[in-house]
């Protein structure tokens, strides 16, 4: 039986162009700009770890990677939803950091720097094809699905993907991206850099 379950909606923006190259790739691939920046939201609609309810609260991933992604070296953050209190603050740290298995366990070797834990107030927004999350002055990214030309309402996707979070991603454009945190900043509004969302189910 699983120690933790999370169940939720998940959005990221980065600082690549559209398609970004990495996830095509296997993580193999030079990101645009030679660095990656990533804020990874997701809003834990339904979960627990070891008892402890994590229901309704939210958390960001924000990493810089210095070349391409699969080399490693990654500089990551986490925002925890301010409403979280110490005992649900843990069980997502060790969720994030791998500590407690799933599919952040196997990212965890490519983390050289741990930056630490901030607390914000986090919301996720989700309008149709349109999503955006903001925690405080920390982060404000927003993007806009690319709309599938068969199926009406519905993004693209990518799928079988490597994608810690989900291996099915929607494809979609980054309409802002405010980063500023952990050392970590990135400011664009261009709508040319790349985004991904979808429902995720972790386990350990």
């Amino acid at each position: 039986m699983a120690s933790w379950q999370i169940d939720g909606q998940y959005m990221e923006t980065c600082n690549c162009d559209f398609i970004c190259p990495c996830i095509g790739t296997n993580l193999a691939a030079r990101p645009t700009e030679g660095d990656c920046k990533v804020a990874i939201a997701m809003r834990i609609d339904k979960g627990q770890k070891d008892g402890v309810s994590l229901d309704g609260l939210a958390f960001i991933v924000l990493m810089l990677s210095p070349g391409p992604m699969a080399d490693g070296n990654f500089t990551a953050g986490l925002i925890v939803d301010e409403n979280a209190d110490e005992a649900q603050t843990e069980a997502i740290r060790a969720i994030v950091l791998g500590e407690a298995g799933g599919p952040m366990e196997i990212m965890a070797p490519l983390v050289g720097e741990f930056a630490g834990i901030e607390k914000r107030p986090i919301t996720f927004e989700m309008d149709g094809l349109n999503r955006r999350v903001t925690a405080g002055e920390l982060i404000d990214q927003a993007l806009e699905g690319a709309p599938s030309l068969v199926q009406e309402g519905e993004a693209m996707y990518l799928d079988n993907t490597a994608h810690p979070v989900s291996a099915r991603l929607a494809l979609a454009n980054a309409t802002h991206s405010r980063f500023h945190a952990f050392g970590i900043d990135w400011d664009d509004a261009s709508g040319t850099r790349n985004g991904h969302f979808a429902p995720f189910s972790w386990t350990g």
